[in-house]
């Protein structure tokens, strides 16, 4: 499932926001994806699935990652397996793996709309890190690493667009945060504090640890790794 290529609504009506895979919203479609969707997704998700209710969320919140990431089920596997060998909170490192992938980070950065454009443009050969070409979307990045763009890159100014488009909605939502003096809320399209950028040189760099906090996807980890220790 690397490169899912079919109808998205579909996955989102099932799994629920996923910002990172798309940009498509619900909206009014409240019946459940198929031909025979006619009920209301609450009566669907009470009723339709046989497996046991623990088995259920584990699976969801499996396929909530896989889709919203793009990996396939053996990556997400050896990411599992690789964050048990790490001290700490196993989940934690799991989503802090999955968040320091070079197409994740362009995505967070505000170079991307998704994760699969941002993949698209790595594998074109458009992105350098650390002034050095990269074309492997799963490349781990780590603190004081710089993200940037081929300076004679055909994608600049569509970059620059994304880009300005992320910004004005970040302003946006600090000024109606501050309105209604809410701190607490980190919406997902925010810049994560670990990142900072350089708007004229569409330059990024990262300048600290991912916190728990800047992880944009609605998730529960602790799910997944019970899906895994089974």
């Amino acid at each position: 499932m690397g490169r899912y290529t079919g109808p998205k609504l579909k996955i989102i009506r099932r799994l629920g926001v996923l910002p990172g895979f798309t940009r498509k919203e619900m909206k009014n479609r409240l019946l459940s994806p198929g031909q025979h969707g006619k009920r209301k997704l609450s009566l669907v998700k009470q009723k339709r699935f046989s497996l046991s209710d623990d088995y259920k969320y584990r699976l969801i919140e499996k396929q909530k990652v896989r889709y919203n990431y793009g990996i396939r089920h053996n990556q997400l596997t050896r990411y599992y397996q690789l964050s048990k060998t790490f001290k700490g909170i196993t989940g934690y490192i799991l989503l802090n793996f999955l968040e320091s992938r070079l197409d994740c980070l362009l995505y967070r950065i505000g170079f991307a709309k998704t994760i699969p454009s941002a993949r698209q443009y790595i594998n074109h050969c458009h992105v350098l890190v650390n002034k050095k070409k990269v074309t492997i979307p799963s490349f781990f990045c780590e603190k004081k690493d710089t993200i940037s763009l081929k300076k004679n890159s055909r994608i600049r100014k569509l970059v620059k667009q994304t880009y300005t488009f992320f910004s004005e909605k970040r302003s946006g939502i600090k000024k109606r945060m501050k309105k209604v003096n809410y701190t607490k809320m980190r919406p997902g399209v925010l810049l994560p504090d670990y990142l900072k950028v350089n708007k004229k040189l569409l330059v990024a760099k990262i300048i600290g640890k991912i916190k728990r906090k800047d992880i944009s996807l609605k998730i529960n980890e602790q799910k997944i790794v019970e899906y895994y220790s089974r």
